[in-house]
Parts: structure tokens; sequence; C-alpha cells
């Protein structure tokens, strides 16, 4: 006969499996990419463990699967388990997500995200609703304005049926490059990926032209038509990999060690702020900075160097210096020439 006390621990250790299986049937269910080492990371335990409970899951008559080629865990779609509760704060940034970026469009076409928002509410337990109701008017979420949507609805929907069907795209595009010889030409798009960067939404993905992966703005596209053609993405490729160490999107063919200035009025204010995934700053004895970090091209960091205006001295790469050199020139020959116009 048990003890109270070890029936106690015992009854406890059986409440934190059950919590644990819960949670890893959510995560296997809920998104792709789970492996038994990010199981056991999240999860607090070892992978011997996962592996345990992936063997009581199997018992219970869950149709989970190890996808070898992906290496990762899923469960099968026609399988349905009702949501696990959510705590307040899971609540509220699912409310502040999808009421202030999506019911405000901050985001173009996640509208939808605030519909949903509204019927989550329904299931939430009282407690965490009048938490929420108390809290949630204190907190928003301020994006940089984007245009409005209405003008790239049409591809945006295409595109993301050309994904769900895998079939390509017939297009003309508009082309920002000076002196394009393909500007307003057909060509055939494969889509990869459809993504929100900085304030516009982009399509990523092969470009017959090019015969390359090419990211695409979606307001840019003059025609866009459904094939009949199927593709396939291939499993070498991610947007993540395709972007590489671009300052934000367009990545240039050499890796370029950067090295800037920043004045001590400006030091802070860049500092304080994750600009770049390789970034490295340096704070000097005059309350100076320096800002290193490694890009894939220089077409788009020369630009927000610019931004910062006479804040930010370039110390390396000398291309980008000689890039510099230039825009500057030309922008003080600019405002010489005006300034003699108007006296």
């Amino acid at each position: 006969m048990r003890t109270t006390y070890s029936g106690v621990t015992e009854m406890a250790a059986d409440y934190s499996r059950i919590h644990r299986l819960l949670k890893i049937l959510t995560l296997i269910q809920g998104s792709k990419g789970w492996t038994p080492k990010t199981l056991a990371q999240e999860c607090s335990t070892t992978e011997r463990t996962i592996y345990r409970d992936m063997k009581m899951l199997e018992g219970a008559g869950i149709p989970y699967f190890y996808d070898d080629d992906a290496k990762c865990y899923g469960v099968q779609r026609d399988f349905f388990m009702p949501p696990v509760q959510m705590t307040l704060d899971e609540s509220l940034a699912l409310a502040a997500l999808a009421e202030h970026v999506g019911g405000h469009e901050q985001v173009p076409f996640t509208k939808a995200a605030a519909r949903a928002i509204s019927k989550i509410r329904g299931q939430l337990p009282a407690p965490i609703r009048r938490e929420l109701e108390q809290i949630e008017d204190h907190v928003a979420i301020k994006l940089a304005a984007t245009h409005p949507p209405e003008a790239s609805a049409d591809v945006y929907e295409k595109v993301r049926s050309a994904l769900s069907r895998k079939l390509a795209l017939r297009c003309e595009y508009e082309s920002v490059s000076s002196g394009s010889k393909k500007n307003g030409q057909a060509f055939i798009l494969k889509p990869y990926t459809l993504f929100f960067n900085q304030r516009a939404w982009y399509v990523a993905g092969h470009h017959s032209k090019h015969d390359d992966v090419r990211c695409l703005k979606l307001n840019r596209f003059n025609r866009i038509e459904p094939t009949d053609h199927p593709y396939s993405i291939p499993k070498s490729y991610s947007l993540n990999k395709h972007l590489g160490n671009a300052w934000r999107m367009i990545r240039g063919d050499s890796t370029f060690k950067v090295e800037l200035h920043f004045d001590p009025e400006f030091a802070e204010t860049i500092a304080d702020t994750h600009w770049h995934s390789t970034q490295e700053v340096i704070w000097n004895d005059d309350q100076s900075i320096t800002f290193r970090c490694k890009v894939d091209g220089l077409e788009e960091i020369v630009w927000w160097v610019l931004s910062m205006g006479p804040h930010c001295t370039v110390k390396k790469p000398k291309e980008l210096i000689g890039k510099m050199k230039t825009l500057t020139a030309g922008m003080a020959a600019k405002y010489s020439a005006r300034t003699t116009d108007m006296t």
C-alpha cells in the first residue's frame, strides 16, 4: 500500500508527464520542424524522455509520424485535438497581434486575424477574459505605414493560390532597374515563399528569364495569370538561405566587412537597436561607437548609411567609401546648383 507522501509524489509525476505529453502533441500538431532535440529543449527534459513519451503517444493511438526527409515529427491532418487553455500572456499577445496588426491591417491581408481572435475570445476561461479586457486597451502595436492593399490584392490571392496548388504563374513585372530590357516581358514564376518585409509583401521564387530565385514586390506586377504547369519547391531552398547576409533582402554577389563610426549624438540610438544579425557594437572612450557587420552586397546598406547624415562615417570597406563619395558629391552638386539659381 502506498504512503501518502509517495502517492502525492507519484501523482505529481503523472500530472507532469501528462502535461508534457499534451504539450508535445500540441507542438507537433501546430507547426513543423520539431525534432527530439528541440522538443527536449522546449520541455526542459532529455531526448531519451522524449522518445519514451512518443512511445506513450503511439500506445494511446495518436497518429503521429516521423518525416525521414525533414527529420522531424508530424501528426496526420485528419486528427483533431481540442486546443489547450491559454494563459493571460498568450491571450494578450495573440489579441494584440490580431487586432492591432491584423484588424488595422498594418500588415496588409491580415484582417482575417481580427475575426479569428473574436472567435477565440469566446472560448477563453472567464477569469482570463476579464483580465484581458482590463489590460488590452493599454497595449498597442504601431508598425511603419504601408501602401493601401487594394492595388495588389489580386496578386496576393493568385500567388497564395499558386503556392497552395503548386502551379506556376505567367507574369509581367515593372522593374526599377534603370535601362532594364526585361521590363514588361512575360516570364514564368514558380513561387517559393510569400513574405512581408518592412513595408510591403514580396514573393520569392524561380524567375524563368533569370533562371534564378528572385524576390519580387507584389505591387509591381503588371500582369499575373495562373497556368496549369506544376512545379515543386527544391528541398535545399529556404528564404533565410536565399537572403543570406543581405542588409535587408537584396543579396549581392560579394561579402563585405563593414565598419562605421557613429558620433556620440547618435551612438545610443544605434546601439539600442538590432539592425543586423551579424552586428557588433564597440563603445569608444568619447561615447561614440564603432559599428561592425558582415553583409552580402552594399546596395541596401549604402542608403541606410546616407540616412544617418553627418553622424555616420564609413571606415571600411573601400567600396562603400567610394559609393558614399559619389552619392554625397552628387547631392552637394544639386544643392549648390539650386543655391545658385536662387541668387
